[in-house]
């Protein structure tokens, strides 16, 4: 299948966000690159490029309209593929993005992509997420995390990393946003289904004083 920019912006239209020539291109890299190092390592099961399109990029870029994400400071906490940090900072310019993944071969697939796409304000963190500590005048002004379980751990870290007006973005299932919206001491939006899916909405949250 050939990506066309027609195609991509046909495809991600629905999502809320603007797709640049540049960017279209980039996605196109990202997909190449997403598909040869699939075969090696195991970064996703969706393997059909209109899906990928949909369910990763489109997912992932649903934030930036839904939650007015134009700048700023962003960690992907548990990147894995890249979702949704590396579209997010595809996509908008302003954005500076960290991708903070533990596993060692994902973390070289992610560094390739940052490279061979030359991202600038786009960095690779071969870690846990608690061995990132952001210094008082690098606080992030969003974490997100498209999947990543052990949500208790996160949004105590996040407490630690986030702007004095930062906010936690997750990518969930109804039923696990309906238990994290019960988190003591965190002020929760409401649940914001994402567009194309039935039971996966986004979750926003900031950590109360």
């Amino acid at each position: 299948m050939v990506l066309t920019d027609a195609f991509i912006r046909e495809l991600l239209e629905p999502y809320g966000l603007a797709i640049s020539a540049e960017a279209c291109d980039s996605i196109r890299k990202y997909c190449v690159l997403l598909s040869q190092w699939n075969q090696k390592i195991a970064l996703t099961t969706v393997r059909d490029p209109e899906q990928i399109l949909r369910f990763h990029f489109g997912e992932s870029l649903f934030a930036a309209s839904a939650l007015s994400i134009c700048g700023g400071r962003l960690a992907d906490v548990g990147s894995g593929a890249g979702f949704p940090g590396l579209p997010l900072r595809i996509a908008i310019n302003d954005l500076e993005v960290t991708l903070i993944e533990s596993n060692t071969k994902k973390a070289a697939f992610l560094s390739e992509v940052v490279r061979e796409l030359s991202l600038d304000r786009c960095v690779v963190f071969r870690g846990r997420m608690e061995s990132y500590a952001a210094s008082e005048n690098s606080r992030f002004d969003f974490i997100a995390a498209r999947a990543l379980g052990k949500y208790d751990e996160m949004l105590k870290w996040a407490r630690t990393n986030l702007s004095a007006i930062g906010k936690v973005i997750l990518w969930l299932g109804e039923e696990d946003a309906a238990a994290i919206s019960r988190t003591p001491a965190w002020d929760w939006g409401n649940p914001i289904q994402i567009r194309g899916s039935d039971r996966r909405v986004l979750l926003a949250g900031s950590p109360l004083a």
